[in-house]
């Protein structure tokens, strides 16, 4: 872009930016920044449609499709934002608000690099990109707006999330295994527990014997899955020795194994019956080697592939190669210091923009 074309860009995807931080959109109440969003891209001329509150707009007729998606819901405000968590404050180069790292400044330059592409007459070969803006990512459970559209979009070839990764490539993301352990006794008075079999030594037990099991294999990005106990109830009275006693584990999983195999594992490790409470996230990853990822690296030259710990709805794209990448540290997202650098922001309009043509041109490249 020339100078003057890259100024008009930056003034427009910090604007856009501003925007939508003074939207409150908590999860389940976006309806009016999706009505903003809507009528934004309608009126710089691209297709664009709705689903409950999901917006989503594309450039290019083409079957070879590249999503790029970010999602329009925030947490609550924090006690100790310095601003009106709503109204964005621009303070030395840095824009403050709820959102403004995750996923709102994702989002503006997800859809200014696709609305400047289209101004210059760029057109995807053989191919379609798809923004896609969606609801209730926050929730961690229920609905979720990705999830919802999944379904109404055409067949997808490879996606970007975008959330907050300092612009470096994230190929790989720890997934969420909840269980809840059961341990079973027989009651009896406690002034008698040889009559009884007491629940909660049996559960001890378990614990002991989970603190010390180690996971064998590793995922090159993000290590072995962990596993921690974080919830213990048993015992129904002081005088009675108890018969149930039921216990959480929190397992931060990796690609390396399956839900269904370290459950497995498991069973063989502990006396206490296990249950499922959530198998829901899922650990995902990429191969370096795949198109979207070398398209990445070419358009941030010498940045790094890792691993991330914090879970996004790369889930609902597990069976396509995704890369989540966006602006901003993720550390500073959910925080009442919550901001975003303005030269960053405008870097990741840049940065989208050649990873949307560095992955077409790549495709050329495989096809010639």
């Amino acid at each position: 872009m020339s100078g003057s074309i890259a100024q008009a860009v930056a003034t427009e995807v910090i604007e856009l930016l501003k925007s939508l931080v003074r939207f409150p959109s908590l999860s389940h109440q976006e309806a009016e920044i999706a009505d903003f969003v809507e009528h934004y891209v309608r009126q710089a001329g691209l297709p664009v449609r709705r689903m409950d509150n999901n917006v989503y707009f594309w450039l290019g007729e083409g079957e070879d499709r590249l999503l790029l998606n970010s999602h329009l819901d925030v947490v609550p405000p924090s006690a100790d934002h310095p601003f009106d968590p709503f109204e964005p404050v621009e303070v030395d180069g840095k824009l403050y608000g709820r959102g403004t790292v995750d996923a709102k400044a994702s989002g503006a330059a997800m859809t200014t690099a696709l609305l400047s592409l289209a101004r210059e007459g760029w057109r995807p070969p053989n191919g379609q990109v798809i923004v896609a803006l969606t609801a209730c990512e926050e929730t961690g459970g229920g609905y979720n707006g990705l999830e919802a559209l999944r379904p109404h979009l055409p067949p997808l070839q490879a996606a970007i999330v975008g959330e907050p990764t300092c612009l470096q490539p994230c190929v790989a993301q720890k997934g969420l295994l909840i269980l809840k352990l059961h341990a079973r006794g027989r009651t009896a008075h406690a002034a008698r527990p040889h009559l009884g079999d007491n629940a909660i030594l049996r559960a001890a037990r378990d614990i002991q014997r989970l603190s010390r099991f180690r996971f064998d294999r590793a995922d090159p990005f993000l290590g072995a899955p962990t596993l921690t106990v974080t919830t213990i109830q048993g015992g129904t009275a002081h005088n009675v020795v108890p018969e149930h006693c039921t216990f959480t584990l929190d397992i931060r999983t990796t690609p390396a194994y399956t839900h269904a195999e370290i459950v497995q594992l498991l069973a063989g490790v502990v006396e206490s019956e296990i249950e499922v409470h959530s198998d829901r996230f899922i650990p995902v990853s990429t191969p370096v080697d795949a198109r979207i990822v070398q398209a990445c690296l070419r358009a941030n030259p010498g940045s790094r592939p890792f691993g991330s710990p914090t879970a996004s709805d790369w889930i609902f794209l597990h069976d396509i190669p995704t890369v989540k990448l966006g602006p901003g540290p993720s550390e500073r997202s959910h925080t009442g210091g919550e901001h975003i650098e303005l030269d960053e922001l405008v870097r990741a309009v840049e940065v989208y923009r050649d990873i949307i043509r560095h992955y077409y041109a790549l495709g050329e490249e495989s096809r010639a």
